[in-house]
């Protein structure tokens, strides 16, 4: 039987399946005690509409490594953040031709401020490389990303954006 931190480790992202919810960051902890597990994660953002499949898919993966016992609690701080992305994650994500994103934002505690105009962005495209890209649309697949457009090699890809 593999340990259960094995087992998460490889449950994928339902709406990034190139790759795994550890990869994202999303995964914060794994305890296993017997044939019991807790996995404690955090949503990318408080309105995720995967978290109930991420649940049910890392509960099933556990179940069917043999652990009887399985508990996935959600835990919202401190809040997940695109930093949280480790560099195999990153990388997954370019060679899917989605660009990964840059640092996250650098926030006081507190109140987020609303920002309402577009951050400069010196965004690389992850087909060619070049850095003249431009936005197309606020969102893409999923509210986390959105579509971009290289003016170099002309070809649209996804962005996932700064969080």
């Amino acid at each position: 039987m593999l340990d259960a931190a094995t087992v998460v480790g490889q449950v994928t992202d339902p709406e990034l399946p190139m790759v795994t919810l550890a990869e994202l960051g999303i995964v914060r902890d794994v305890r296993q005690d017997g044939d019991g597990v807790l996995v404690t994660i955090t949503p990318t953002y408080s309105g995720c509409p995967a978290m109930e499949t991420i649940r049910a898919d890392i509960a099933g993966a556990l179940r069917r490594a043999g652990f009887e016992r399985v508990e996935v609690r959600t835990v919202l701080a401190p809040a997940w953040t695109t930093d949280w992305i480790s560099e195999t994650g990153r990388r997954k994500l370019a060679e899917a031709g989605i660009a990964p994103p840059g640092p996250a934002p650098r926030r006081p505690a507190g109140p987020v401020p609303l920002t309402l105009t577009p951050r400069p962005s010196d965004l690389r495209c992850p087909r060619c490389g070049s850095a003249d890209t431009e936005a197309v649309a606020a969102f893409g697949a999923t509210a986390c990303r959105e579509l971009r457009r290289c003016r170099a090699c002309r070809e649209p890809f996804e962005h996932m954006k700064e969080i």
